[in-house]
């Protein structure tokens, strides 16, 4: 779902209330990354209809590539002998997993705003995310865009102490 991110919703001119109120119905407490999984649960339990898509105002084209993708990092976990399983509603799994991918792509709130971990940028909570009206105390963000300012997009709430579970050879314990 990330290598299509950009392209998942869509705001038609005549329908622009009815598109954002369905993607506000996705949201999930936790962030963008777990909004992107369940559009993804949610059409695949549609039978990946088209129709669905359509009266939930998202791209079907985008759906069939990641289900493509989907499929195929299917098939090298098969080929590799690695055991697929189910997060089963457990979304601090599925945080803390991305946390372990994208370790160095961390941001922590300060008076003045978010700053990047290690490069210490200010940085800002892209406006489409699911966590923009709010103020988590640390932020992981799938990349970063610069238009008026660097936003962060595809945020995901993280605790800190995950930083030091998943990347201790990056993160040191203060003390």
């Amino acid at each position: 779902m990330l290598s299509v991110n950009n392209s998942i919703f869509y705001r038609p001119k005549d329908k622009v209330v009815h598109a954002d109120n369905a993607r506000v119905n996705f949201f999930l407490p936790g962030g963008d990354h777990l909004v992107l999984l369940n559009v993804y649960t949610q059409w695949a339990e549609s039978g990946s209809s088209s129709q669905w898509c359509y009266e939930n105002s998202v791209q079907f084209r985008s759906m069939c590539r990641a289900r493509d993708v989907r499929e195929q990092l299917e098939g090298l976990l098969e080929r590799a002998e690695v055991g697929l399983s189910s997060c089963q509603g457990d979304y601090i799994r599925v945080r803390k997993a991305v946390t372990a991918g994208y370790f160095y792509h961390t941001a922590r709130l300060t008076r003045s705003g978010y700053r990047t971990v290690k490069q210490l940028q200010t940085v800002f909570i892209h406006p489409n995310s699911s966590l923009f009206e709010e103020q988590p105390r640390w932020l992981l963000y799938h990349e970063l865009v610069l238009t008026t300012k660097e936003f962060m997009r595809q945020v995901l709430e993280i605790e800190s102490s995950w930083l030091l579970e998943v990347a201790p050879h990056y993160y040191k314990a203060k003390g």
